[in-house]
Formats: structure tokens, sequence, C-alpha cells
């Protein structure tokens, strides 16, 4: 019989299987309680299971664990962490401190598919979406690492590392339930903030299972013919269809929209695309995080120069929006935003 991954199975199977060795179903919550609050590595470590049920498990699943490959902490203190999985794919996650303040930003694919231009991860091309598991290990992981490093536990959480979360939608999702489950890691669902490169469809799809996330839009143009030279997944799915996705996401939950962009120098930073991200972004309550670019693998992009962000965003606030610069954080280490690429690797 082929094992399954235990973190694969949810619980009315694992209720089943305490059935058939002529265990109680409270056994069944109990191996709950050590995958996802202990966050356990294997079944040894279930110390009040009866040993030679230990046994049966360790017959009919396997773990889908990860492991720290290297640890990297950059001048102000972002810490990067490269991670392997069991088939030896690699992915990073990364601890951003701040002043009252630590969050982890954790991947949910091995490589990404989407290509974007000025992004680092999107060269690697697509590996493999990461499983449940390996998602919620990773949120496991920064954890303790960041009680060991910064004497304090994590308090936000950003779905913002490699690949795209809503290409990995069931994954990503039965991951974050585990995380903000009050029996499992029991974390605030609105310290979580997902970020999608605007998948439409899926957008739509998280509104309908009524999430308690927060969503950030990685928006980056408001013009079509920009967007799509830079992000390639505007081609199957335009501004108008995104429009269309955001506003029926708001219309479902309530929730205000965040919205990502990255200013690239002569590219998307004047006052014509400011105008146009005004005029897109108008459509529902929001804010706006305006992004430094970070160098990566490719050299045809270069950051904006102070004034012309100074510009942009005074125009934006001119227009009552929110607006805030993001300060890059984790360059010397290449873990800023869009340079995550398993330098390893």
């Amino acid at each position: 019989m082929e094992k399954e991954c235990v973190r694969d199975v949810n619980f009315e199977k694992l209720v089943e299987f305490c059935k058939k060795n002529k265990q109680q179903k409270f056994r069944a919550g109990q191996i709950s309680y050590w995958l996802w609050h202990k966050g356990v590595k294997d079944f040894k470590s279930m110390s009040d299971l009866p040993k030679q049920f230990r046994e049966k498990l360790k017959e009919a699943f396997y773990f889908d664990n990860i492991k720290i490959v290297s640890t990297a902490r950059s001048n102000d203190k972002t810490t990067k962490i490269l991670f392997s999985s069991i088939d030896d794919k690699l992915f990073e996650g990364v601890l951003i401190p701040s002043r009252d303040r630590v969050t982890a930003c954790i991947s949910t694919q091995a490589g990404c598919p989407l290509n974007c231009s000025f992004c680092s991860t999107g060269k690697m091309g697509f590996i493999r979406n990461l499983s449940v598991g390996e998602i919620f290990g990773q949120v496991f992981e920064l954890n303790k690492a960041c009680e060991k490093l910064f004497g304090r536990l994590l308090s936000n959480i950003v779905i913002m590392g490699m690949g795209e979360p809503l290409l990995n939608y069931e994954n990503t999702l039965e991951a974050v339930k585990h995380i903000t489950n009050p029996n499992d890691l029991n974390f605030s669902p609105h310290r979580i903030t997902l970020s999608t490169a605007g998948i439409a469809p899926k957008i739509m799809k998280l509104a309908d299972d009524k999430i308690k996330f927060n969503l950030s839009i990685s928006l980056h143009s408001a013009d079509d013919k920009k967007r799509s030279e830079i992000m390639p997944i505007n081609k199957k799915y335009n501004l108008e269809e995104l429009r269309d996705a955001i506003k029926y996401f708001y219309e479902k939950t309530g929730q205000r929209i965040t919205y990502e962009y990255l200013l690239l120098k002569n590219i998307n930073d004047d006052l014509k695309d400011a105008k146009k991200l005004s005029q897109f972004t108008k459509i529902t309550p929001c804010k706006i995080n305006l992004i430094e670019y970070n160098f990566g693998d490719s050299d045809i992009y270069l950051p904006s120069d102070n004034k012309k962000m100074e510009d942009f965003m005074g125009f934006l606030k001119s227009k009552n929006l929110i607006v805030t610069l993001r300060k890059s954080k984790g360059q010397d280490i290449n873990a800023a935003c869009g340079q995550l690429a398993n330098k390893k690797q």
C-alpha cells in the first residue's frame, strides 16, 4: 500500500483510520493536535498514543517535513531562510522586523510560472506547488526562529514569497485554515495578507469562500499595455476583468483592498501613471503601498528617483487616497521584494 502524507489527510479520514485500528475517535484529535499545534515531524513524538498504534500510523503515512538549509541575516536584521523539501526542492521564507512587529513572508510555490519581468523568482520558472504541510511548516519554523532571534513570536504573516498563491489555491487556503484554527496555531486571520498578481476568477472564489484574511493586489501599472509588458498574466486577465473581480470581492466581503505598486524608472512612475492608478483604485476603498525597485537578476530596470517618487505619492494623496512608501529591507541578502530566487539552487 502506497503511503499518504499525513498532513494531507483530513480529520474524518483520521477518524476512520482510528476505528479501523480499534482506536477511539479521540485519538484522531490527539494526532491532529500533534500535527498542527505541536508541529511534530515524526510519529515517535506523539507520546500519548499507544506504541503499537504509532507503528500503524508509520506504516500508512509519511511526513512532508521541511528542513532549514541556510540562514542569511541582513544589516537591517531582516533574515532569509532557505528551506528544502523531502524531494530536495528549495524555497525561501523571510523574517522582516520593524519597530513593533516581526512579519513572516512565506512562499506557496517553488519557483513561479508568471514570469513578471521585474521579479527574480519569475526567472526561475515553475518547479511545483508546495503542499499544505510545506506552507504550514514555514510559518511554524519562522515562528520558532523569530522567538530565537527577536525574543518574540510572529505578529504578521504575508503570503508574498515565491510563487502565485492563487495558482495553489486549495493547499494555500488549507494551510491558512490550520494557521488560524484556535486548536492549531491560533493566528489571527486579520494579521495575514495574501498577495496575488491578479488571478481574477480565484479572487472571486476567495469572496465566495468568505475568507477572513486580507487581500493585496500586485498591480504595478493601471495601463493595460504597460501591465501586459511587465506582467504577462495581464494578457489573460486584463485590468477590466481584474476590476470586476475586485468589485465583486468587496461587495461580498466588505474588505478594503491593498494595492502593491513597484515604481520603475521611466516605465510606470510619471504623473500620467499616477492618474490612471488613482482612477483604477477608486473602485473600492483601498490603500496603496508604493515599493522601491530592488535590483535582481535583471538590469533592465532602475529605481525611480526620489523626486519622482515624492511627486507620484503627492498626486495620489491629493486624490484622498491612503498611500505609503514601503522602504525595502534585506536587499544586501537578496531578501527584498522580487529578489527571492534560491541563489543556492
